[in-house]
């Protein structure tokens, strides 16, 4: 069952230095009952928009809204549903706990919004304090408490209510690298646990990897792939993907006569099938550990220009044409600084040229 639907959802800002921006254009899609779906892509992609719609604190400016089968936003209608009675259970950057309030009273306000009985209250505040780590704190303030207690408590206060859905706006994104790891494996187990749906945004892609089921990578506005994390990394619909997601290296390579050479060496072809169809202009992308390095003579020959030591792999920066390639190894594989060696992009990804309209699209939105 799709618990989440939106259909033709646009939403149109004024701003008085950049006149109309379309932030959000047209997202079609669904998330599925027990599914944990992410928003990735970088500033100004739309986003953090988008979930402000499903909450119901933006409105839409086309299209239409659907939770667990009801209506909730219909433009067309002029149906409006205020967040407060969508559902939802919601968790923002910013913790957004209540200072001048206790861990008991912050997880219980839902509850009390509800008027629910004392003895409701009491037992149901309990179990979500118990599934956040948080008993034994009821008493504490949160100026008392870690961020990650802090964080606790907003998970706590978004789940006491057993929403079947939930919204997390960049929930981890104020906190420690090792507890953030931490946090990510307690969001999960708390869904196991309780079965709610998880909207999750944000702009870390390791994050967004480890925790979802499917990811919805967005770019100026406009939906860009809807896939699991391992086809969104395998399969990348465009560069734009390929390159947000993990590290990538680019090739600008020019076709003639059915070869390919990169741009800067007209003179030797790349050892690479040209794809059918392929422009005079192209792009050919590889992922840094997936390029060979030999010292053979099968592939095109370059040199080392520089050797970077790193804890897992060992980094090599080789000139191919008038480029700068990047390529990763394992340790046993060395070459010195200076040394002649040949690299193979294997199986790589062909893209037309770039859009450098795209680019500067990309760098006004970040503005707004």
């Amino acid at each position: 069952m799709d618990q989440v639907v939106l259909r033709g959802v646009t939403k149109r800002f004024a701003t008085k230095t950049l006149g109309d921006i379309v932030a959000v254009d047209n997202f079609t899609f669904s998330v599925r009952e027990g599914e944990c779906f992410s928003f990735l892509g970088p500033s100004g992609c739309g986003k953090s928009t988008t979930l402000r719609m499903i909450a119901g604190f933006e409105d839409l400016s086309e299209g239409e809204i659907e939770l667990c089968g009801r209506p909730v936003s219909v433009k067309s209608k002029n149906l409006y549903v205020p967040p407060e009675e969508r559902g939802l259970g919601m968790v923002f950057q910013a913790f957004a706990v209540w200072p001048h309030m206790n861990v008991f009273e912050n997880v219980a306000f839902p509850l009390r919004i509800q008027k629910m009985n004392r003895a409701d209250v009491n037992r149901k505040v309990a179990d979500a304090l118990a599934h956040t780590s948080l008993t034994g704190l009821e008493n504490s303030y949160p100026s008392d408490l870690s961020g990650g207690q802090q964080q606790r408590i907003a998970l706590a206060r978004a789940i006491v209510t057993r929403p079947k859905v939930m919204l997390l706006d960049e929930p981890l994104s104020n906190l420690d690298p090792k507890l953030r790891e931490s946090m990510r494996f307690e969001i999960k187990e708390l869904q196991r646990t309780f079965n709610f749906t998880i909207i999750f945004v944000t702009h870390d892609q390791s994050e967004a990897m480890a925790i979802s089921d499917r990811m919805m990578v967005c770019d100026m506005g406009r939906i860009m792939q809807i896939d699991t994390p391992e086809n969104l990394y395998n399969k990348p619909a465009n560069r734009f993907v390929h390159s947000f997601l993990g590290e990538s290296t680019f090739l600008n390579v020019l076709v003639r006569d059915g070869r390919a050479y990169a741009e800067g060496d007209p003179e030797h072809p790349l050892d690479l099938s040209v794809p059918a169809g392929a422009a005079e202009r192209m792009v050919v992308a590889a992922r840094p550990n997936a390029i060979e390095l030999s010292g053979g003579s099968d592939g095109y020959q370059t040199h080392v220009e520089k050797r970077i030591f790193l804890t897992d792999r060992t980094e090599y920066l080789v000139p191919v044409g008038n480029q700068i390639l990047k390529v990763q190894t394992p340790h046993r594989v060395s070459f010195s600084q200076g040394e002649k060696c040949a690299v193979r992009l294997a199986d790589p990804v062909w893209y037309p040229a770039d859009d450098e309209a795209a680019e500067k699209e990309r760098l006004r939105r970040q503005l707004v």
